[in-house]
């Protein structure tokens, strides 16, 4: 096999593949190894805009960042961005190439989108000492089998090893790792090198007879049982994580809701609020009353024309009236920003059917939806106050109208950005990732009703979480036998 790369495969979606892969390049970054991660086809609306102007899924950014690198298109490839039931955008090497592509359509596809994966990893494998590769969902999907190129049949073209994952929390775990090797060919289950189980909680000995079977049944071995990490905020790659903050927020802190549209893109812009100390926050889902706040946040959008209808005929149109009547703020992101504004059009059928739809009609500007993406990672500052903010833009639509010259910041290449209402109760902007610059982040917290916010470093927070996820594995696995199957040498190291 070919003992350059390692892929992580998972039983189930959301089984640690991404928290693994995380892991794992974080360890073999500290023992001085050159590595890289890798996702061959990702289905996800969170992404990153990387260091070649390109986007890729925001795991594969986090990836990126535990192995001390900066986000390539290369380490993801072939996106895919849901933006209805039945249509994707494409996007290839970090550009769209097609927009609301069907399943039939990218079925006859696969052929071209595996040779950019080819690609892709062959300049990484040229470039890095060993790869940890992602697979996507289950090699056990039967009808994703034919032409796949996620999980076993890139692992089959590569000749690369893989090790499966499974999360216990969800129960039936040696019925889901079972199950899921016997459901694949001869040689993808020769290719199956070990297991991981995700997730324990409790006395790890209790478990001990079942790891025995699972072993003895299969003629595999556990690589290692990795613990529940309790209070563990990383990036999502598409999925929104519930569990709140250790410390509870105070009868004092600020209530921010964010409304969990169908096509909710880039919700992870809010983890920084998510986990602030002062900031109780809520995801409002589908047809759940929205409580009381002092902050509406209207999130991005890959198919904004559809989430605003969906908006109104839930009754947000209303709510949100009666929410600004009575002084609350509201603050729209990207596609959130574009539905302040009074129209919204999409000649080219770029998120949909084309065709125009009024805006809630807040701010004075239309947007026009274009085939050509905005990717850019920018800085500037803030015109509430001058505070320094950084952020990422990933957007088609090209907003225009008198609303903009009262804009949200100024960027560095003296360009404005969003908009902020005469009486400065609403804003909007086009920057993701705004919460995590700290000075950006106090900001708007103190514009939106907090005196006095405290220090909230989300970066460092997520390298201290990156750290925790590297010290599980460090010590749960078997990392004697991973840097075999890489062919290398696993370093002394000091005791804990």
């Amino acid at each position: 096999m070919n003992h350059r790369c390692l892929m992580i495969q998972g039983t189930t979606s959301d089984a640690g593949k991404s928290t693994l892969v995380t892991g794992l390049c974080r360890v073999l970054k500290r023992c001085g190894v050159r590595v890289a991660p890798f996702k061959p086809q990702n289905m996800a609306l969170n992404s990153a805009v990387t260091i070649d102007g390109g986007e890729i899924g925001r795991a594969q950014a986090l990836q990126a960042q535990a192995a001390g690198l900066a986000p390539h298109s290369d380490m993801n490839p072939v996106l895919l961005k849901p933006n209805s039931d039945i249509g994707t955008q494409v996007i290839i090497h970090g550009h769209a190439v097609a927009n609301n592509m069907q399943a039939r359509e990218y079925h006859d596809y696969k052929r071209i989108a595996r040779d950019a994966v080819l690609v892709s990893y062959q300049r990484l494998a040229a470039a890095y000492e060993a790869i940890i590769v992602e697979g996507a969902g289950s090699p056990a999907d039967i009808n994703l089998r034919e032409g796949d190129i996620a999980n076993m049949g890139f692992a089959e073209a590569v000749d690369c090893p893989v090790v499966l994952i499974a999360d216990i929390d969800r129960g039936g775990v040696f019925a889901h790792l079972v199950g899921t090797l016997a459901l694949l060919s001869e040689t993808e289950q020769a290719r199956v090198v070990g297991f991981v189980i995700n997730r324990f909680r409790g006395d790890e000995s209790l478990l001990e007879p079942g790891l025995r079977w699972l072993e003895h049944r299969t003629g595999k071995p556990v690589l290692g049982v990795l613990p529940y990490l309790h209070g563990l905020h990383l990036d999502s790659e598409d999925s929104i994580s519930r569990e709140h903050a250790a410390n509870a927020p105070s009868h004092t802190a600020l209530r921010v809701i964010v409304p969990v549209l169908p096509h909710i893109s880039n919700h992870t812009d809010f983890d920084p609020l998510r986990v602030h100390p002062q900031v109780d926050f809520r995801y409002v889902e589908l047809g759940e009353a929205p409580p009381a706040c002092d902050v509406i946040m209207l999130p991005g959008s890959k198919s904004v024309r559809a989430d605003l209808a969906w908006l109104r005929t839930h009754g947000w149109g209303n709510y949100l009236q009666h929410h600004l009547r009575y002084g609350g703020k509201l603050v729209g992101i990207c596609g959130g920003f574009q539905m302040l504004g009074q129209r919204i059009n999409d000649p080219l059928g770029i998120e949909g059917p084309a065709g125009e739809s009024p805006g809630l009609g807040w701010l004075d500007f239309d947007t026009e939806l274009q085939s050509h993406k905005q990717l850019r990672n920018v800085g500037g500052t803030l015109t509430l106050d001058g505070s320094t903010v950084t952020g990422y833009e990933i957007h088609a639509g090209i907003s225009r109208g008198p609303a903009l010259q009262r804009s949200f910041a100024t960027l560095n290449d003296n360009r404005p950005d969003g908009a902020i209402s005469a009486d400065g109760q609403i804003l909007g902007t086009y920057l993701h990732g705004l919460f995590e610059t700290p000075s950006a982040c106090a900001a708007l917290l103190r514009w939106a009703g907090l005196p006095e916010p405290m220090p909230n470093n989300h970066a460092a927070q997520r390298e201290q979480a990156i750290d925790r996820v590297a010290d599980a594995v460090d010590e749960h696995l078997d990392l004697s036998l991973i840097f075999k199957l890489l062919d290398l040498h696993l370093p002394m190291r000091k005791s804990r």
